[in-house]
């Protein structure tokens, strides 16, 4: 899967380039949580993208859709011929967030204003129990997103509803839109704030593929809580020029720079 992922990082680099869509830093800092998610965890089949059985992965950071589009095309959910050749301009369903998910096969849910994802996390979460099926929810969020008030809301109630169904990951890259994370709000320690909230707990190197499948294979965990992974993980990584630097949350590539980073990730270009 490193190598689905390293594939998945050049693909996102060059569809911010054509296309001039930003978030880029945020997007590689959550593919290596996507790719394990799609191509080892979650139960999806794009060949039955509305299996009611299905596991349900929600971006509930929208504004990193470019990555999870480049991973629904790797996956089958559509040609990807259509993510590259759509009219990015004007008002196609490639955009900076997910569209709703009756437009695009694989989408879950259309999110991009942050701290709703995990509330429709938790719905589904609840329903799965009460219909009596065993899918699982997985929502993936931003560190900054845990800034909104309907996250810790949601939180409060999965955890009094014992939702061990639900999975949260936190794309922790200590970024948010204009400062540091920790210094816009008190959010750390952010581990301790889930598990007061009633969750299960763990950190992890969120570029670890291999920590990452050895903590999702075992979930539910047999606590009976929610279950809350804060993944440590660097905007903008794969490239030295783009990591942990904030720009790369406005900007994209010119040709220069798309030469560079395909080099630095091991592509001729």
């Amino acid at each position: 899967m490193e190598e689905t992922a390293r594939e998945l990082r050049r693909r996102i680099i060059e569809y911010s380039h054509k296309t001039k869509t930003p978030h880029l830093g945020s997007c590689l800092s959550c593919i290596d949580i996507l790719t394990t998610l799609y191509f080892d965890i979650a139960k999806v089949n794009p060949a039955d993208p509305q299996d009611p059985n299905r596991d349900r992965v929600i971006l509930s950071k929208g504004h990193a859709a470019p990555a999870l589009f480049q991973v629904l095309a790797l996956k089958g959910f559509f040609p990807y011929e259509d993510l590259i050749n759509s009219d990015h301009a004007n008002g196609g369903l490639f955009g900076e967030h997910p569209p709703t998910p009756d437009h695009l096969p694989g989408i879950e849910a259309a999110t991009g204003s942050l701290g709703h994802g995990l509330p429709m996390g938790v719905g589904m979460a609840m329903a799965n129990r009460i219909s009596g099926r065993n899918s699982r929810v997985f929502a993936v969020l931003g560190d900054g997103e845990c800034n909104e008030g309907s996250i810790w809301e949601a939180a409060m109630f999965a955890g009094g509803q014992k939702l061990d169904n639900l999975v949260v990951i936190v794309d922790f890259n200590k970024w948010q839109a204009t400062d540091r994370s920790p210094e816009v709000l008190a959010l750390d320690p952010l581990k301790d704030k889930w598990a007061a909230f009633g969750w299960s707990t763990y950190e992890v190197d969120g570029h670890d593929v291999s920590a990452l499948v050895n903590l999702l294979r075992n979930v539910p965990d047999g606590y009976g809580k929610p279950i809350a992974i804060v993944a440590h993980t660097v905007k903008g990584k794969g490239v030295d020029f783009m990591e942990d630097d904030n720009n790369w949350h406005y900007r994209t590539p010119n040709a220069d720079e798309l030469s560079a980073a395909m080099t630095q990730l091991g592509f001729d270009k």
